[in-house]
């Protein structure tokens, strides 16, 4: 995926809530990320995720830290603020605890903004707390990649 960044010359940021910076970790991990990828938010507290990403308190009071519109704004204000390309933001309940009946453990939004266009997309994952986490860093990366052209 690095390398792929590179040759279009696409720039890549992360805003991550439930993950806590493994999609970041999962990115610099590889050989030549510092060509494609500067900047890494954790905005782990829904205070992070205004001060650092510019989401509204409001949005987040009305519709939930874990909620498509939250994840759609935390993608743009990554992308914004880094002067990316692509930006992938994540906000879940990883567990154990958290979780409700309209958002049980295991649901993780994700965001995904480019220059043109904000995505969002809702998936229910199974498992621990750590299998969470880790099938949300790869749902995000695979995520990236298809973005990357």
């Amino acid at each position: 995926m690095v390398a792929r960044a590179r040759a279009s010359a696409k720039k890549i940021a992360t805003a991550e809530s439930c993950t806590g910076g493994m999609i970041a970790a999962a990115l610099t991990d590889i050989a030549g990320a510092s060509s494609v990828f500067g900047y890494g938010f954790v905005t782990y507290a829904n205070d992070a995720k205004t001060a650092m990403l510019g989401v509204p308190a409001p949005l987040i009071a009305a519709e939930g830290a874990v909620s498509e519109a939250v994840a759609r704004a935390m993608a743009s204000g990554a992308r914004a603020r880094a002067d990316a390309d692509i930006a992938i933001a994540v906000t879940g309940i990883a567990g154990p605890e958290g979780g409700s009946p309209d958002k049980p453990v295991g649901t993780v939004w994700f965001g995904l903004a480019t220059r043109d266009a904000v995505w969002a997309e809702r998936i229910m994952f199974a498992g621990d707390r750590a299998a969470v986490r880790a099938q949300t860093v790869e749902h995000a990366l695979a995520r990236l990649h298809d973005a990357i052209s």
